[in-house]
Formats: structure tokens, C-alpha cells, sequence
């Protein structure tokens, strides 16, 4: 065999046997971008997929009514509950990056979309901070500011829940210290010049407009530590009741506006309009049975009953808060699972489904204004 024609074999052997390579190649190739597709998808888009349908709700104006005037700006509020980040003890690394990658993207995504201007957190921040030491605390709370970083213009406020701060036979001041450290503790604050609508709401005698829209020139929030009020006379518990008394007299000081009590005094006045409570608990129910929605409990918990001071405040306590501070809105957490509910006079409880999807395989929040 000549030399030419040894050479041409040779190569015609190294090109078949490139050929299988190059296929090989474009197989991985193809591969790698669709593996990359999916985890780009499932992993970032899907969070602005699905949060990018969710909407701020529609307030009607007087000029929708026929009417005229331009009402101020509504302050857009997000709530969520629970996200119960993992500690040291309980909490697997692969299981806590899992969870707190989506709860970050999930934030991350809503902060962006919707621009809200506060975000309240109904308790239940930490899933050890009732028993964790001081460096496992401060561990879990970088975790957190990571997780839930927000714009200096945003506003972020939290209640302690019982997985904070432990339930009352587990809570110390300590823990509410260290608690408080974190988030501030202001019990009540206001919001000056804001639209705020409670369908149904009678309008308060200090705004203006409709029935449809309520117009204050400032709206107040009652921040409540829930676990403390177990009625048992604690040095926490009376300190609780008698912040919340105290809380209770401003606001009745501020309905009295053309008969002030002396008693009054001159100081700051709170808005005439009623209060939003805020807590981690919710307040006393029999159960889930009448609540209902996609986020919702589920079927087979629904009807368990609640045990008092355990999953949902005292009867007492409830008619305590109801009566003391006479709330407009309730909100809550707790229990995981949405539900709305009227207690006493027409007043609307709203429990916030939990943020983790270690609790439940559809987290959400609400938004309202």
C-alpha cells in the first residue's frame, strides 16, 4: 500500500472517530442550556411568573362615584406571618438554604413588583429564637436581615410569636429584650395622611368622603405581644395589660374630641379613627371550620379545636383587646392557614397564611390598603 494512501486512511479513521465525539459534545451542550433553562425558570422567573398577578386592591374615589376630589395616596401595606426561619438545632443546612432561597426571592420579587411602603411580620420570625444562645440568635438574625433587606424607604415591623420569644411558660424578659433589640418595640404608631377602606366601615368622625373610601389624617396601628397575655397575673403579663390599658385610654382621650375629659390632659393626640391590631395569636375561635379559600386549612384540620392560650388567645383576653382598644381590623398569624372572621360587633379578623414553604406547599401574603 502506498504512503498517500496509508495517510488518507488514517484520517479518514480519526474523522469517524471525531464524528461521535463532536455528537457527543452537542448532546452535553444541549443538555447543560436545558438544565440551565429549567433552574433559571423554576428558580428566579417562576417568582415573578406568579407575583407579577397579583395586584394592589381597587379603592374606589369619590370621582368614581360622581363625585369630585382627588383622594391622597393609600398606604400600601404587605403581611405575612411565619416565616419561622431554621436554627441551629432543628434546622439541616440543605433544608434551611432550600427554604430561605425561596423565601428571599419570593420577598425580593414582591418588594419590586408591588413597592410596598411597610411590611408588617404577625410573629414567628425564628423557629428557635424560645431556646437559642446568644451567638445562634445573632446567626439567625444576619440570616434574616439577608433575606428580608429592604429600601431605607420601606418600613418593616414585627410582634413577637411564641417561637421568638417561647410561649408564656417559656418566655423571659430576656428573650423579649433581645426581641425588642432586633425590632422596634413601639406598641402603637400612626401614618399621617393616608386612605385607608374597610368595606362596610362606619366613617369615623375625623374623616372625610364616602362610605366607600375612609380618608383620616392619620391612621393607628397596636402592636400586641400576644404570648403575654395569658391572664395568670405574671410580672410580663401585667406589664403587657397595663401597656395595652394605657394604649386603650389615648385612644379613648382622642374619640372624645369636642368633650375632652380632663383626665386627658393636653398631650398628643392619637387619630379619632380606630385602631388595626396586630399580633401573632389570633383571637379565640372554636376552629378553621368556617374559614375557606385556597389558603385555607386544609380538610382534615379544619375542624380540630382550638385550645385556649395555645393555638388561639383566651375568650377573655379576646373580649380584653376588643373591648379596650375597639379595633377597626384584626390581623394574625399562628395558625398557618388564612381565615377571616367577625367577632363582637362586626369587627374583621384576617389571619395570614404562613410565608414558609416548610409549613405549607402554597405560602402567600396579603396586601391591603
Amino acid at each position: 500500500m502506498a504512503a498517500g494512501d496509508m495517510a488518507s486512511t488514517r484520517l479518514g479513521a480519526r474523522r469517524q472517530h471525531l464524528r461521535p465525539l463532536k455528537r457527543r459534545g452537542l448532546v452535553l451542550l444541549r443538555l447543560t442550556a436545558i438544565v440551565f433553562a429549567v433552574l433559571l425558570f423554576c428558580e428566579f422567573l417562576i417568582y415573578y411568573l406568579v407575583i407579577f398577578r397579583c395586584s394592589w386592591p381597587a379603592v374606589k374615589t369619590p370621582a368614581d362615584a360622581g363625585g369630585l376630589g382627588t383622594p391622597e395616596p393609600v398606604l400600601r401595606a404587605m403581611f405575612l406571618a411565619d416565616p419561622h426561619l431554621l436554627g441551629a438545632v432543628r434546622g439541616h443546612w440543605l433544608d434551611k438554604l432550600r427554604r430561605e432561597w425561596q423565601m428571599e426571592r419570593a420577598f425580593q420579587t414582591a418588594l419590586w413588583l408591588l413597592q410596598p411602603e411597610v411590611v408588617f411580620i404577625l410573629g414567628d420570625i425564628f423557629d428557635e429564637g424560645k431556646w437559642s444562645s446568644s451567638q445562634a440568635w445573632a446567626d439567625d438574625v444576619g440570616r434574616f436581615w439577608k433575606i428580608f433587606r429592604h429600601p431605607p424607604h420601606v418600613q418593616l415591623r414585627a410582634v413577637a410569636g411564641n417561637h421568638d420569644i417561647g410561649f408564656h411558660y417559656q418566655m423571659n424578659t430576656y428573650k423579649i429584650k433581645r426581641f425588642e433589640k432586633v425590632f422596634n418595640p413601639e406598641r402603637l404608631f400612626s401614618w399621617k395622611g393616608i386612605n385607608f377602606c374597610v368595606p362596610g366601615t362606619q366613617l369615623p368622625a375625623d374623616c372625610t368622603g364616602g362610605p366607600w373610601l375612609i380618608s383620616c389624617p392619620c391612621l393607628s396601628f397596636v402592636m400586641v405581644n400576644s404570648v403575654a397575655l395569658e391572664g395568670d397575673g405574671c410580672d410580663i403579663c401585667s406589664g403587657a395589660e397595663a401597656e395595652l390599658l394605657e394604649i386603650s385610654h389615648r385612644l379613648n382621650c382622642s374619640r372624645e374630641q369636642e368633650h375632652r375629659p380632663q383626665e386627658c390632659g393636653d398631650g398628643q393626640r392619637l387619630p379619632a379613627s380606630a385602631p388595626i391590631l396586630l399580633q401573632h395569636f389570633p383571637l379565640y375561635r372554636r376552629n378553621d371550620a368556617n374559614c375557606s379559600g385556597e389558603d385555607a386549612a386544609p380538610p382534615d384540620e379544619k375542624y380540630t379545636p382550638f385550645k385556649e392560650r395555645y393555638d388561639a388567645l383566651s375568650q377573655e383576653a379576646s373580649r380584653k383587646l376588643l373591648w379596650w382598644l375597639r379595633p377597626r381590623l384584626v390581623l394574625s398569624g399562628h395558625t398557618h392557614s388564612a381565615c377571616e372572621v367577625l367577632h363582637g360587633a362586626g369587627v374583621l379578623e384576617v389571619s395570614v397564611p404562613s410565608f414558609s414553604w416548610r409549613n405549607r406547599n402554597n405560602p402567600s401574603f396579603i396586601m391591603k390598603l
